[in-house]
């Protein structure tokens, strides 16, 4: 494993996540029938479908396994979306399409649990739920009405009242909360790494320190180059998240990019851990500036944030976000920092995952929009069925050409923008 400076050397998760799978050379001309760019959780998982289904996958990560978004998120395991609700979802994309899609979100949790089971994946699981806390009576009727949608498509979801709620977290601001019982939490880099020794077994070719430059069309197939040489492929899958280098660009023009960090205190007394989250839930909020807490495996804290100004944020944001901590959990003293690390989440401009069409045969998914674990999960699955021969029209994710966001260094700045917009939004709090 890495032991630079890197962010994901920096996460609790570092130490803790296991043994790497075994990757190899690039043999400069090989020919394979898919080629995967990305080494996250969305590429992992549809290289190891399409290897399964008999193809010749070729899989090239620009860095390590898991150094991106997929190996230092917070390991929630969310099956919904963090700014759509399902009313909304079908008013967008229509009836056919959208209940589609719901139930593919709706399904996330359930299915990386499932896998991390039924392939004995270390990474610290816990399926104990998860709970969305409503700050005050108005937030708790908002819930009301995501609840009962949800409900409506089968899924088990229910509100906890005041009493309910308070009884499973010592949050300061609680009127109640929307509980699921398919979300969890777990090492997201273990569990990508998991992913990752299934797809070799599969029989992907994995590819660590291959930066792909380039996709060009040449004739019936695609080739991919590296600088120093270059593979083909017949079809091509971008699986990049927010990253904005060599042929990645042409995902993260589409997407706002969002900062967020992430911090990991020592552990907990037991007793102190129980009081704080007896359930052991992972927990947000429903505030304009929003409030996340889990515990790991060693009973750590583990919380986020976003700073306004994201210059030489790393020090201040880790004690900007333990204090938050002892505030809102009502902690005796501010718990002292041990980790602190960011990643960057792709936000869509309508909060939905897309799949892009980037040439024959070649497609991009990007968009999970804060629900990383379980909806990249799905979105991997979903670029697998598109690689594979399934019409884009049939796919339950929408799909549509990459169209850059327009002025899209300025639409970077949005986010600090909003925090404070948010932070505005709060002040009476």
């Amino acid at each position: 494993m890495r032991t630079d400076d890197s962010e994901v050397a920096k996460t609790v998760w570092w130490k803790s996540a296991g043994s790497r799978p075994q990757t190899a050379s690039i043999e400069a001309g090989r020919r394979y029938d898919v080629a995967i760019v990305g080494g996250g959780i969305a590429g992992l998982t549809a290289a190891r479908h399409l290897a399964r289904l008999g193809m010749q996958v070729g899989l090239f990560e620009a860095d390590t396994l898991g150094s991106g978004a997929s190996g230092v998120n917070g390991g929630y395991v969310v099956p919904n979306f963090a700014k759509a609700d399902p009313d909304a979802v079908v008013a967008r994309l229509g009836e056919d399409r959208g209940r589609r899609l719901l139930a593919l979100v709706g399904a996330g949790a359930d299915r990386v649990f499932a896998t991390i089971r039924d392939n004995a994946i270390e990474c610290d699981a816990e399926q104990v739920g998860w709970m969305h806390v409503a700050h005050d009576a108005r937030s708790l009727d908002m819930l009301r009405v995501r609840a009962t949608a949800w409900q409506k498509l089968g899924r088990p979801v229910r509100i906890f009242d005041e009493g309910e709620a308070r009884a499973r977290t010592t949050m300061r601001y609680c009127a109640g909360a929307y509980f699921d019982p398919a979300g969890g939490m777990l090492n997201p880099l273990a569990y990508t790494l998991g992913l990752a020794r299934l797809a070799g077994e599969a029989g992907v070719h994995l590819h660590e320190r291959a930066r792909v430059a380039t996709v060009v069309r040449t004739g019936p197939r695609w080739r991919l180059g590296f600088g120093d040489g270059h593979v083909e492929a017949d079809r091509v899958v971008l699986a990049t998240n927010a990253s904005s280098i060599g042929a990645a660009r042409r995902l993260f023009r589409t997407v706002v990019p969002l900062r967020v960090y992430q911090m990991a205190t020592r552990p907990l007394a037991p007793a102190e851990a129980a009081r704080i989250a007896p359930g052991r839930n992972p927990i947000a909020d429903t505030r304009a500036t929003f409030f996340t807490y889990r515990l790991d495996r060693d009973n750590r804290l583990i919380s986020g944030g976003m700073p306004i100004l994201p210059f030489r944020a790393h020090a201040r944001m880790g004690h900007a976000i333990a204090r938050r901590l002892a505030s809102e959990l009502g902690l005796a003293d501010v718990p002292e920092v041990e980790h602190v690390w960011f990643g960057t989440a792709a936000m869509t401009t309508d909060f939905l995952p897309h799949v892009y069409e980037l040439g024959p045969g070649f497609v991009g998914g990007i968009g999970c929009n804060g629900r990383g674990i379980a909806l990249t999960t799905m979105l991997g699955e979903v670029l697998a069925q598109a690689a594979s021969g399934t019409a884009l029209a049939d796919l339950p994710i929408p799909t549509a050409p990459a169209r850059a966001i327009p002025f899209h260094l300025l639409a970077r700045a949005a986010p600090s923008l909003a925090i404070m917009h948010a932070k505005w939004t709060d002040r009476h709090l």
